[in-house]
Order: structure tokens, then sequence, then C-alpha cells
């Protein structure tokens, strides 16, 4: 996933805020929240331990913020939830 970097600043009162929003160069969504749902994983720290994948990683994955993804940590994910690579991951139409 490559994001281009958007600064945008906001107002609160008389302060101004300076905020950075990523925007998304793909369409792949990640349907990992979905299958925790469907699988009864309350959260990322709680997949994380029964993946061994870290958190951030699944926390990245489940933001849509991940550049790629190591296949080892796919065949984790596919192997705990008993599920196919588009299972985990579509293609969104625009």
């Amino acid at each position: 996933m490559i994001y281009r970097t958007i600064i945008v600043q906001a107002i609160h009162g008389k302060r101004g805020v300076i905020m950075e929003m990523k925007e998304k160069k793909h369409n792949i969504k990640c349907n990992l929240r979905d299958l925790m749902w469907e699988n009864r994983i309350a959260s990322i720290n709680q997949l994380s331990i029964a993946t061994e994948i870290s958190r951030q990683t699944l926390h990245r994955l489940d933001n849509g913020e991940a550049a790629g993804i190591q296949l080892e940590t796919l065949e984790k994910l596919c192997n705990f939830f008993k599920c196919e690579i588009t299972d985990l991951f579509e293609i969104e139409k625009q």
C-alpha cells in the first residue's frame, strides 16, 4: 500500500492545529475485522496472541495502513481463520 500524505489545517478556537491525513493509493480492502467478528475474536491484541503476529502489523492491516504483507503473516492468518486469501482481501470497485 502506498500513501500520499496530505497536510490539513484545522482551526480549534484561536489556535491552528496541523493534522496529517493519509490518502490511500490502492483499492485493496482487508476483511480482518469481519473475520474477527465471525470467529469471536474481540480485539487485535487477542488475535496477536493467538497468531503470534505483532499488534502493529494487525493494526496496520485492520486500518488499511499496511504497505504490504509478509507471506508468513498471510499464511498464519489464513490458517487461523481457516480461510482463503480471497476471504481476507478484496479489491474494491470505484
